[in-house]
């Protein structure tokens, strides 16, 4: 798989002084539903985050002679979301990042979420670093390439600077994404959509909304994707609002992502994340009149391996489980948080190398590629 055929995944950023507190939980409509995010230099006492990533598979599709009338009527619209290889997330520089060669080796995933990009002013910058190139993105970039692998680096998250406040006009925020493109021949862009600055904005989710509707515009091979949190049940307020908008704003938005954990401690993940993603199927069916199978090709799941931030439990039979809901019903997208944690640690609590449940390294990975 080559960066030109990548495609790009949700992921939270956050600044390098947050840490989490009881008041990162928010709660919409009687659900909690917010994904919290590392912080760059996170001491094992402080709580963690997630992203997700993918590469694309490849679109699906076809085309109809307007000069020939359908021999059947047209039923519903058809399914445009395309299927992503699994591609958990990576952060450089942060959590005793392993060799992207050693788990590639292991596991034969061949694609990592990268993040995050974040914003200066209204141009796209690597967490901490300056611009787009250089640094310890660019060196671990350069490893999985090297190794065979791919990179979709991710755009916005929980915290930091993010370009959706940022970039005053949906056209400057189109123009920033477009800098993302173009600088990794990206194939699918996902924008992960969260906090009171964005996910709780209704100015900026409808600027991210109208971005990404010029992305498509000027970019149709482009898969556009939206990460954002979620309840048990499935979009809260500000969630249903985001798949209404894209719909009312003709933003051509391929695929929705959920994060379905930090629920508030104590759940079947399981049952969490399909009750979640069933409320989703649930809501693409009635705003755009997808079948089941057309509303499942446009959703994803990015959820967070081991212990969450909140404490709840994803083992690795829970997480084979969720995968293989998400295959049978040809999901669009499937990825966790993060491969940093992916190791074992039982009893270690939520940090950010290891998982805090005994595991085998890598074993949340090795689950995934089989997506």
């Amino acid at each position: 798989m080559t960066a030109s055929n990548a495609a790009v995944v949700c992921a939270p950023a956050w600044s390098a002084s947050a840490v989490y507190t009881a008041s990162n939980q928010a709660s919409q409509s009687g659900h909690n539903y917010t994904a919290k995010w590392w912080t760059q230099n996170e001491s094992p006492t402080t709580h963690s985050g997630q992203w997700d990533v993918w590469a694309d598979n490849g679109a699906c599709g076809g085309t109809t002679d307007p000069t020939t009338p359908p021999t059947t009527p047209p039923t519903q619209p058809p399914a445009t979301g395309t299927k992503m290889a699994s591609a958990p997330y990576i952060y450089p520089g942060w959590g005793n990042p392993p060799a992207p060669s050693t788990v590639m080796n292991a596991t034969g995933i061949k694609a990592f979420t990268m993040a995050f990009v974040l914003a200066n002013g209204c141009n796209p910058v690597w967490d901490g670093e300056g611009g787009l190139t250089g640094g310890v993105h660019a060196s671990t970039i350069n490893a999985i390439k090297a190794a065979g692998g791919s990179v979709v680096p991710s755009i916005g998250g929980w915290s930091g600077n993010k370009l959706g406040p940022n970039c005053s006009t949906p056209e400057a925020l189109a123009g920033a994404y477009q800098k993302v493109i173009d600088a990794f021949g990206l194939q699918a862009i996902d924008i992960d959509i969260e906090n009171s600055d964005e996910f709780e904005n209704t100015v900026v989710q409808d600027r991210i909304l109208n971005a990404l509707k010029i992305v498509k515009q000027k970019n149709p091979s482009v898969k556009t994707i939206l990460t954002f949190g979620t309840s048990p049940t499935g979009p809260n307020y500000y969630g249903t609002r985001l798949v209404q908008q894209a719909k009312a704003l003709g933003a051509n938005i391929d695929i929705f992502t959920q994060m379905p954990f930090d629920f508030g401690g104590g759940s079947d993940m399981y049952a969490a994340t399909v009750g979640a993603s069933e409320g989703l199927k649930n809501l693409l069916k009635t705003t755009f009149g997808y079948t089941d199978a057309q509303a499942y090709s446009h959703m994803g799941i990015s959820g967070m391996n081991g212990l969450s931030d909140q404490q709840e439990l994803t083992s690795t039979a829970t997480w084979t489980k969720i995968r293989d809901y998400a295959k049978s019903n040809n999901f669009a997208r499937f990825t966790f948080w993060a491969v940093n944690r992916d190791r074992g640690c039982a009893g270690g609590g939520v940090v950010s190398d290891c998982s805090g449940i005994a595991q085998g390294d890598w074993e949340f990975t090795r689950i995934s590629a089989g997506f």
